[in-house]
């Protein structure tokens, strides 16, 4: 009996992990990491730009840009700018050490209707955020995570 108290209490409730997320994280750094390799890429630049949001209602809002992006004035700008860019929304839940947001609205259509599964981890005021490997174009196909950096901002 004494051990499972002991286990109730080291172990936090999801309800807490919730709290922990509910608010508003500014986006500090977004890579793609080669996983044979360890290479690192950034993504959205030096400095991108981009928050996630979590409501005491259960839903997440995404939006990264990359560093440097311009007002497009071309067909071509416009594309380069639609890649630049990444933004998702829907209602998320929680597993363990992973949010899972069902998307309803996506920059890439090919995500809507689909789970979006992120694994995380908070310290302090920062939000460590990654991805189960995928196969990228900037590594030729290579499987790589991705790892991105939030700040609360609230």
């Amino acid at each position: 009996m004494i051990a499972l108290y002991l286990l109730l209490l080291a172990e936090p409730s999801h309800a807490d992990d919730r709290d922990k997320l509910l608010g508003t994280w500014k986006l500090l750094s977004a890579v793609h990491e080669d996983v044979a390799t360890k290479e690192r890429k950034e993504v959205y630049g030096e400095h991108p730009n981009g928050y996630i949001v979590f409501t005491p209602e259960g839903r997440a809002f995404v939006i990264l840009t990359a560093d440097g992006r311009k007002v497009p004035q071309t067909e071509q700008e416009r594309a380069a700018a639609l890649i630049s860019m990444s933004a998702y929304t829907g209602k998320y839940r929680l597993e363990g050490d992973k949010f899972i947001t069902k998307v309803d609205v996506a920059s890439n259509e090919a995500w809507r209707g689909t789970d979006q599964a992120r694994f995380y981890r908070i310290d302090g005021d920062k939000l460590y955020i990654e991805t189960a490997p995928f196969s990228a174009p900037t590594f030729g196909g290579s499987m790589v995570r991705g790892i991105l950096v939030w700040e609360r901002t609230n």
